[in-house]
Parts: C-alpha cells; sequence; structure tokens
C-alpha cells in the first residue's frame, strides 16, 4: 500500500513541476517580448528524461533555460557515498532555471526545485531561488528578499532566516572569497522529521516557491530593461558572468548530480553563460559602481 502512495506521489509532484515549467515559460515569453523558448524532448539511458526549453538571442534575455527532469535508475557509487545511504535504485525530479539577460542591469537569476527519493522512508524535498546581479541595486535586491520572505512565512517562520543563511554559505565562490550574488534561499533534505509539516504540505511550499520566479523576476526586468549602458559596464557583466561559471563548475551539487548520474551535458550547462570574460587581476576603481557591487558580495547582510 505504501509504494501505491509513494507512487501517486511520484505523479503529484511530477504533474505540479511540469505545470511550473509551463506557466515560467509563458511569463518569461511575455516579459521577453520576442522570442519563444525551443523545446527538446530527451530520454535518459537508464531510466527517465525530460523537457529542456532554451531561449536565445531575445530582447530582454540573452540566454535562459527552462528545465524540467524526472529520471530514476540505479544510483552511482559515488552519490551512495555522498549521501551515506545504501539504497541501490533513485527517483529525482526537479524544474531547473538560470535567466542570463542581455541588460548589465538586470540580473541573472537561479531557481530549482526537485523531489528526490530511493524509497518511502528515504525522500525530501531541496531548492531554493537567488540572485546574482553585475550591479547590485538595493532596492531590487530588498524587492526580491521580500518577496522570498513572504514565501517562506506561508509556511514556517523559520524558513526565511534560515534557508537564506544556507542560500549565503552554499552560493559562496571561496577562491575569490565572495559570495555569487546576494543570495536568497537555499534549502535541501526538508522532510517531516526536520520540518513538522508532512510531505504533502512540502510539495506545496516547493511549488509556492516555484511560483514566486515569475512574479519577482517580471518586476525586475520591467525595472531595468530599458536602461542604457555603456561599452565598459557590459564589459563589467562579462566579469561577473566569470564569476558565475567558476561556482557553477567547481562547486555547485545539481552539476555534479547530474554529470555523475549520466544526465544529458546540454541540459547540465545550460546555466552557463552565453559570453564571459576571464581578466587577469582586473580591479575596480575605489568608489565605483562596479567597486560598490563587490563590497556588498558578502555573507549576511540583511535585506528585509
Amino acid at each position: 500500500m505504501g509504494s501505491i502512495r509513494v507512487m501517486e506521489f511520484r505523479d503529484q509532484v511530477v504533474a505540479a513541476y511540469q505545470r511550473i515549467q509551463d506557466d515560467i515559460c509563458r511569463d518569461m515569453e511575455l516579459a521577453d517580448g520576442k522570442l519563444k523558448f525551443e523545446e527538446e524532448l530527451w530520454s535518459r539511458e537508464g531510466g527517465g528524461g525530460g523537457r529542456t526549453r532554451i531561449m536565445q538571442d531575445g530582447n530582454v534575455i540573452e540566454k535562459g533555460g527552462v528545465n524540467f527532469s524526472a529520471v530514476y535508475g540505479k544510483l552511482p557509487e559515488s552519490i551512495k557515498k555522498a549521501f551515506k545511504v545504501e539504497s541501490e535504485e533513485f527517483f529525482a525530479a526537479g524544474v531547473s532555471i538560470v535567466m542570463h539577460p542581455s541588460n548589465p542591469f538586470v540580473p541573472i537569476i537561479h531557481m530549482n526545485i526537485r523531489y528526490f527519493e530511493m524509497d518511502e522512508q528515504t525522500r525530501w524535498f531541496g531548492g531554493g531561488i537567488d540572485l546574482t546581479p553585475h550591479y547590485v541595486i538595493d532596492t531590487d535586491v530588498r524587492y526580491f528578499h521580500h518577496l522570498l520572505k513572504q514565501t517562506c512565512d506561508r509556511f514556517d517562520a523559520s524558513f526565511y532566516p534560515k534557508f537564506k543563511k544556507q542560500a549565503d554559505d552554499y552560493f559562496f565562490i571561496k577562491h575569490r572569497n565572495e559570495t555569487r550574488g546576494v543570495g536568497g534561499i537555499f534549502y535541501d533534505r526538508l522532510k517531516p522529521e526536520n520540518t513538522g509539516l508532512s510531505y504533502e504540505e512540502i510539495l506545496n511550499f516547493s511549488i509556492a516557491v516555484g511560483e514566486t520566479f515569475s512574479p519577482v523576476y517580471s518586476e525586475l526586468i520591467d525595472r531595468n530593461k530599458d536602461l542604457e549602458y555603456t561599452p565598459s559596464e557590459q564589459e563589467w557583466q562579462y566579469l561577473r558572468r566569470s564569476r558565475y561559471a567558476e561556482f557553477n563548475l567547481v562547486y555547485d551539487s545539481g552539476t555534479k548530480f547530474g554529470l555523475e548520474t549520466n544526465g544529458r551535458i546540454e541540459s547540465i550547462l545550460m546555466s552557463l553563460p552565453p559570453m564571459a570574460k576571464w581578466v587577469y587581476n582586473h580591479q575596480p576603481l575605489i568608489g565605483s559602481p562596479e567597486w560598490e557591487t563587490l563590497s556588498k558580495l558578502k555573507k549576511g547582510i540583511n535585506w528585509v
């Protein structure tokens, strides 16, 4: 009986995540005003597959991906050791999003919501949303964090401060001693034992996080998409994108999991920016907007 309920729950998760992917793609097409997402359906050798949706060279979005996947099969030994589990089988479903805008004053945004299961007793939710501005605009960052706090508070008042700290700690480029951006929320292994919520309630929280994406990012696009920028400001954008790439290739656990489980490489690396630059020992002028942005890429800043 339990396994039937688990299978039904999987179906609920898949249906909810596919709807979120559909809704966000529609909303981002409206926000961009030019292009539609191109869809590629794919199957994973070993079990499952997904829907990769990519937009390139739009009015606002230079490169964006809204991906859904639901995969299953044998768990690689490396992942079993990392998760400290003995189970052989796994099921994982999620929506993963990265948007790289063309205007340097529109921030990069990332979202991931996911469900992972090995058996009825070993299953959990993870995910979050974080913002990576090329230029930190305080009012935009406060708006972003305020909406995330509102979403979290609907379920548990402790969620936002806890998940905000976890985002600061996770999205940290150790070799640069700076945060990837201005954080957001990040959570992992949410289950009834550590939340006091049922699996259905945690799924509802995961859905609510997914439904926060479009309102917050559409607003940030509207605020900044028409701002004029100079070649030097675009150069700075390319430098900040290189930091984004460094984090995703060196530290990101989703990238590692996808590669370890024989995931689809184009979908895994869709998070990388379309253009980035590495300049030797680049130092912004003290007091410049670029210098001000670097001064705010730190853990523990209270944005609400």
